[in-house]
């Protein structure tokens, strides 16, 4: 990675993906440009001075000749904030994704560690719970019991989170998240209902990064929120959709302690009986984006066996 000079000219530098790379190199001729996406991570917005003692000309101009990020192929690192087109200009707040930690006590919160913890065998879903049926740790998944009541789970919360406001306040189409991308690591889990079903992912790219395409309506994992309340809510504005999931551990990591000592490490973690026991773990991460507003978020996890 690296930054190009932008001191005045306009730089376009763009690259493939590696999907596109692959096509291309097939040299059949039908390789073809479909679909490009345009980010601004590295644009810091406030630098915009409307008070610039030279005028209205340069009011953006340190915005203008900030260093661009030179274009790169690995997916799970480009872009994170893309660029989306909206046709209203009347818009004064966009709608943000939230982890709701206070739904249901102790289900959905995260760990005091601040990330989630998924228990990969039973033995260390029984050491992390006072009994099989509920976590009584927040922040412990239940990575082989995945049934409804088996551990907790997560779920994220989209809406307009201002008080200027009301929840009872519709969200128009290009306001609400109909459908979610939600990326994690096919070496480590597979995404599932809270009720422990498990969904199909769309494809796994190079980097063994799973792609879950979940949708309002055809997904138990996608649905309304519906409330106008603000018990147990997150958004304090309008409310849109919700994406409630579990995750279910991979039999490699179930059955194997290969992925742990290769690509993790050993902690200390206090059982529900209070006392301190080795674990194996290994730290990723679960990306969640709606597609229709292009917002994305990271949720920390760390996948845990008991040593």
């Amino acid at each position: 990675m690296a930054f190009l000079d932008n001191s005045g000219d306009i730089i376009l530098d763009a690259v493939l993906t590696d999907t596109g790379r692959m096509r291309m190199a097939k040299g059949d001729g039908s390789f073809k440009i479909v679909k490009f996406a345009l980010g601004d991570d590295e644009i810091d917005y406030s630098l915009y001075n409307k008070d610039h003692a030279s005028g209205s000309a340069y009011y953006d101009l340190e915005i203008l000749q900030t260093p661009i990020l030179e274009a790169f192929t690995d997916n799970a690192a480009s872009m994170k904030s893309k660029l989306v087109s909206n046709p209203r200009t009347n818009i004064m707040y966009l709608p943000i994704l939230k982890l709701n930690e206070v739904w249901e006590s102790g289900a959905s919160a995260r760990h005091s560690d601040g990330v989630f913890y998924i228990a990969v065998d039973t033995a260390s879903e029984t050491a992390l719970s006072q009994d099989t049926s509920a976590a009584n740790i927040p922040g412990i998944l239940f990575g082989v019991d995945t049934s409804d009541g088996g551990g907790g789970y997560i779920r994220v919360d989209q809406g307009m989170d201002t008080s200027e406001l009301s929840p009872a306040s519709p969200l128009g189409p290009l306001q609400t998240e109909a459908q979610y991308v939600i990326e994690i690591d096919n070496r480590f889990g597979q995404i599932c209902t809270k009720d422990g079903d498990l969904q199909s992912y769309s494809f796994v790219d190079d980097d063994n990064i799973a792609y879950y395409n979940l949708a309002w309506g055809t997904s138990d994992v996608v649905s309304k929120i519906g409330s106008t309340t603000a018990t147990n809510q997150v958004i304090a504005g309008p409310r849109g959709t919700k994406s409630v999931f579990k995750i279910q551990a991979a039999l490699e990591l179930n059955t194997s302690n290969y992925f742990f000592t290769t690509l993790g490490s050993t902690i200390t973690l206090a059982d529900a009986d209070g006392s301190a026991t080795s674990y194996y773990s290994i730290d990723s991460s679960i990306r969640i984006t709606g597609l229709t507003t292009g917002y994305r978020m990271d949720i920390p996890c760390r996948f845990v066996k008991r040593v």
